[in-house]
């Protein structure tokens, strides 16, 4: 439990969002937020004096539209957005996405049935979730885009992501690591998908661990929690 932990030394906690927090749902507009999830993150912030970060694959802006405002650090965009609780920004916002990717997507888009495309702010995620048999198409369209416009590509449960900057979820948690309210705190990263092995491993080299969470098999969590109702039990202070 995360209060017996607590107890044993000062933790700096980073949260995934889809699948950690939330249920994976068939698309990324159609999660169910938790009834008091917001009101519980904020006293778990205040628990850790500040020390608990929000790492998501999801822009800030679509975190906010899910959860409402939240006065704690977060990362969007797998970290290519960082700001701390007060709404001060971490670094340099990256490149915008270009329009003509995004006429490309629409295209791609209409033309097979079941893939939905999700904007965000420093990047493009295409979603097969309602078609999995496109994983192959998806996979491949994903890369010869991102050779064509100088991206990155990750690979995540039935998402291909297309990054205008070379970032991760590992690259959030030294980021935020470097700033006062974190540093000489353990961190613990818990995260479900394959894109949070970069926190685990992060997580790793400032004396912390990984939580995976689900089904999948992680190859850097030291630890495991089944399901989203498990996490949220584990979070009870």
């Amino acid at each position: 439990m995360l209060s017996t932990l607590l107890r044993e030394r000062s933790v700096a906690l980073f949260l995934d969002f889809d699948g950690t927090l939330v249920d994976i749902a068939q698309g990324p507009d159609a999660i169910m937020v938790p009834e008091g999830l917001r009101d519980h993150l904020l006293q778990l912030d205040a628990a850790l004096e500040g020390r608990l970060a929000l790492v998501s694959g999801r822009s800030l802006a679509d975190l906010e539209r899910h959860l409402g405002p939240v006065p704690i650090a977060r990362a969007g965009s797998h970290g290519a957005e960082c700001v701390l609780g007060d709404g001060r920004m971490i670094g340099e916002p990256p490149a915008p996405v270009p329009q003509a990717l995004k006429a490309e997507l629409a295209k791609l888009e209409e033309m097979h049935s079941g893939l939905e495309i999700e904007h965000k702010s420093f990047g493009i995620g295409m979603h097969y979730r309602a078609a999995p048999d496109l994983e192959g198409t998806i996979v491949e369209q994903g890369r010869i885009l991102a050779s064509s416009y100088g991206m990155t590509i990750k690979q995540g449960k039935c998402v291909v992501e297309l990054m205008t900057a070379k970032t991760d979820k590992g690259r959030a948690v030294r980021s935020f690591m470097e700033i006062e309210q974190f540093a000489g705190a353990m961190p613990v990263f818990v995260g479900d998908d394959i894109t949070d092995e970069d926190g685990f491993a992060a997580s790793g080299e400032f004396d912390g661990f990984g939580i995976a969470v689900g089904e999948r098999e992680p190859k850097l969590a030291r630890y495991h929690l089944a399901s989203t109702d498990a996490v949220r039990s584990w979070m009870q202070l």
